[in-house]
């Protein structure tokens, strides 16, 4: 069996690595050595391109699953596959990598024909981070999986953290591949159920008078009616704003409302306010003194 290649050695990482550790260690050595940076050098040149063949396979779970087991066979395990017909390890890299032997520049000698591997069948999981209005809208979302390939996939509107969703056929060598649905926290909107709560700021002017203001939402900015006196903790409704598969599923925003004062204000704001407190009729702690 000829030029057979470690390429965990090559990479320096044990077989149990995983692929955030064989692309961090990939990365490190490849940029030691990249032709760019050792222009002229031959060695260099050709230890890049063992990495990069090394990454290549043992970046794509199907093909890291077929190395593993030719090269438990080469050092001589115990392994499921037979590969004594294929002597020359270049022949098997070429095959596993697709690779047309029209396409290589130095020619071979002919080789003893052999069986390609199918590996088993398995299905994979991948987690799948999505915002939480997309979550809702739903549609086709491009996805790039470990391994290297980019699916396009049509998700369903209303996803929930914890949602599984099957996808025939994308997993290794035919396996189904499930989908983990993780939905983001939105920096303003909570989910409960089948509403969506947040908090609105309002300053006292917009308290005492009222108004329409604008409210963020899974739809964007819609427009709310404050009612003059409103006060802190209060409560209103947009309905049909909350969450849901379907629109007639979707239940209501509840918006509570918080008064805020304001901790830095112009000289001209202090004169106003100065003004305001000499106007204001309602004696507010009169009946804490009162019996």
């Amino acid at each position: 069996m000829q030029n057979f290649r470690d390429y965990y050695e090559i990479l320096g990482i044990a077989q149990s690595a995983d692929s955030q550790i064989i692309k961090q260690a990939y990365r490190r050595l490849a940029r030691q050595c990249h032709p760019d940076l050792n222009p002229g050098d031959k060695e260099s040149e050709e230890r890049f391109k063992s990495l990069s063949e090394a990454y290549e396979i043992l970046s794509d779970t199907a093909r890291k699953a077929q190395y593993d087991d030719y090269r438990r066979y080469w050092l001589k395990q115990k392994s499921e596959a037979d590969y004594r017909d294929l002597e020359d390890f270049n022949c098997f890299v070429d095959q596993l990598l697709n690779r047309q032997e029209s396409a290589s520049t130095t020619p071979r000698p002919a080789q003893k024909s052999a069986p390609a591997y199918q590996g088993k069948r398995r299905d994979a999981e991948a987690s799948l981070q999505v915002p939480l209005e997309r979550a809702l809208q739903g549609g086709t979302e491009r996805i790039r999986l470990e391994d290297g390939r980019a699916l396009d996939v049509d998700m369903p509107s209303g996803m929930v953290t914890g949602q599984r969703i099957r996808l025939r056929g994308q997993g290794i060598n035919g396996g189904d591949l499930y989908l983990n649905i993780i939905v983001e926290p939105h920096r303003f909107l909570n989910v409960q159920g089948r509403d969506v709560f947040c908090y609105l700021p309002i300053t006292p002017s917009e308290a005492v008078l009222g108004g329409s203001v604008s409210v963020p939402s899974l739809d964007g900015p819609v427009h709310m009616t404050i009612p003059a006196g409103i006060q802190s903790g209060q409560k209103l409704r947009l309905a049909g704003k909350g969450y849901g598969r379907t629109p007639e599923e979707r239940g209501d925003q509840i918006v509570e409302i918080t008064v805020t004062v304001p901790t830095n204000v112009s000289e001209a704001e202090k004169e106003l306010y100065l003004k305001l407190q000499t106007l204001e009729s309602q004696e507010l702690r009169s009946h804490l003194f009162h019996r």
